[in-house]
């Protein structure tokens, strides 16, 4: 089974930009399709975005189209979701998630981060 460690997160103004990675061990990252997901205090964790095993197609959510895009470099066993235009409502511990296949990322992710903290302060 593949570990995943988030780093990236922290504190930003709104307007402002972060880039969060994820890093695998355990297991070779070209093995999956890759998502990053967050849940916000009080409400239910959901999906931000999605990649498949090559980076050759890309899914989000419609909050964060247009802002959000994720990438992933296999070689560096590394999945990233570079954040622009951050919002208050963009605050959320992020979690990135490895799908059971390499290219279905509508299934349920098998494997889970610790995540990681973003607040965007207004």
């Amino acid at each position: 089974q593949v570990q995943l460690v988030e780093s990236g997160g922290g504190l930003v103004q709104a307007g402002g930009s972060l880039r969060l990675s994820c890093a695998a061990s355990g297991r070779t990252l070209s093995s999956y399709a890759m998502g990053w997901f967050r849940q916000a205090p009080g409400k239910e964790r959901e999906f931000v975005a999605a990649i498949d095993w090559s980076g050759g197609r890309t899914r989000y959510a419609d909050s964060v189209k247009g802002r959000f895009t994720v990438s992933r470099d296999n070689a560096k066993n590394t999945v990233y979701v570079q954040m622009n235009s951050l919002k208050p409502e963009d605050t959320a511990v992020y979690y990135c998630a490895a799908y059971p296949t390499r290219d279905n990322y509508y299934a349920t992710p098998r494997s889970w981060g610790q995540g990681t903290q973003v607040t965007v302060s207004s």
